[in-house]
């Protein structure tokens, strides 16, 4: 393939869109002297419980902290088993090898690319304690039916939020459809805190345990104690974790949260470009969004199959790479990595919609950081690649890759 008009600059994967506001706030949180848990914190928690419509939130240092809390809160354990996706990051599965759990798979629908409630069901035995459904790329599970099945079997439901923050299903709020939701900050995350991430909860006690496990089991927050209002000594009530936010991260988080509608019209926007030059591309490109759902567009991932293209999924993360494009696979099957089938005996063949997927998937650039320039280059170079010309119907791109 002829590469011409290559960018200069690297077009990075998921860069963060980072204004002043939330860089004069970090400033004014290195001069107060608080950089821990602090104040901030406790008006990011708010400001995301209300964005949420919910009373409580609890803020954390990942996601993966948040399940791992949930998990434990919710009382998995040793000789419990707990449902997910193997279309996930490794987090997911991980954070239930940490309360001594046992992770079971149960594959993804091939369009929605998330769990589908007889899916679930298939793999419920005596021993299951939770689900963990993942609203993958943004797209909401079918929680009505997920919901259902858990009440049946009297099993804790915890959302993996981590690409749904924005996402809503049958006018309800990701995060707040089962017992628990988890929510990513992470740098490429549809709003960021650097690192962080965040719990809600269904009831305040299940809010308040989270809180004490989150910071070694104290039953007070460090920023009340030496506060103004005097010392209060703490008690250590359970042994919990390090998980806690800081205020730097906060600062971060509460400028972003007041923009996170802004970059949701800018990702949705870019979505639909992608949907409409693609469109007659060899390619399986992600479904529309399901009827009475908000997606988060946290990714726009396509699915190469060589058969139809000539060209394998690797070529083409090295042609676009070759371009100056960051991109990503979201996600390699978790039973194909070395470690799970190890661990866990896990082979690929018994997930085959997950394990195909994982072999064709690319995701490409979407970010509102990223302008009409930076979009309309990633639409020529993804048509070069597959060795079609300009949009049908629009013009060329001028220096088009």
């Amino acid at each position: 393939m002829t590469r011409t008009a290559i960018r200069r600059d690297f077009l990075t994967f998921g860069a963060p869109s980072i204004g002043s506001a939330e860089m004069d706030e970090v400033a004014a949180t290195l001069e107060s002297g608080w950089l821990g848990t602090g104040p901030r914190v406790a008006r990011f928690e708010q400001d995301f419980a209300t964005y949420k419509g919910v009373a409580q939130a609890v803020a954390m240092n990942s996601c993966t902290a948040a399940l791992h809390v949930s998990l434990a809160s919710a009382g998995v354990g040793p000789g419990d088993e707990v449902i997910t996706t193997p279309l996930t990051f490794c987090a997911t599965v991980n954070a239930i090898l940490h309360v001594g759990a046992t992770p079971v798979l149960a594959d993804v629908d091939p369009r929605s690319m998330n769990l589908a409630a007889d899916r679930i069901e298939a793999a419920v035995t005596s021993h299951t304690k939770a689900i963990l459904p993942v609203h993958f790329a943004g797209r909401p599970c079918a929680m009505d039916e997920i919901s259902a099945l858990a009440h049946d079997r009297n099993l804790v439901v915890i959302e993996d939020c981590a690409h749904a923050i924005e996402s809503e299903y049958h006018g309800r709020k990701t995060g707040t459809l089962g017992d628990f939701g988890c929510f990513s900050f992470y740098a490429t995350k549809n709003m960021t805190t650097g690192e962080g991430g965040m719990l809600l909860a269904s009831t305040p006690e299940a809010s308040e345990h989270a809180r004490r496990l989150s910071l070694h089991g104290m039953s007070r927050d460090a920023w009340k104690r030496f506060s103004a209002d005097g010392y209060r000594h703490y008690e250590v009530v359970e042994a919990g974790f390090k998980y806690n936010m800081t205020d730097l991260q906060a600062a971060l988080g509460i400028h972003q949260l007041t923009r996170l509608e802004g970059f949701w019209l800018r990702r949705k926007e870019i979505w639909n470009q992608y949907q409409e030059a693609f469109a007659d591309l060899p390619l399986v490109l992600p479904a529309e969004p399901e009827p009475e759902t908000r997606h988060a567009f946290h990714l726009y991932t396509i699915l190469v199959d060589e058969r139809r293209s000539g060209l394998t999924r690797d070529e083409v993360l090295v042609e676009l790479t070759g371009r100056n494009i960051g991109v990503g696979v979201h996600y390699l099957a978790l039973p194909e990595h070395a470690f799970y089938q190890r661990k866990l005996g896990w082979d690929p063949d018994r997930w085959p919609n997950a394990t195909r997927i994982g072999r064709q998937t690319v995701s490409l650039p979407l970010t509102p950081r990223m302008t009409d320039a930076d979009v309309a280059y990633v639409i020529a170079a993804v048509r070069k690649v597959f060795g079609a010309g300009p949009v049908p119907g629009a013009s060329s791109i001028p220096g088009a890759p």
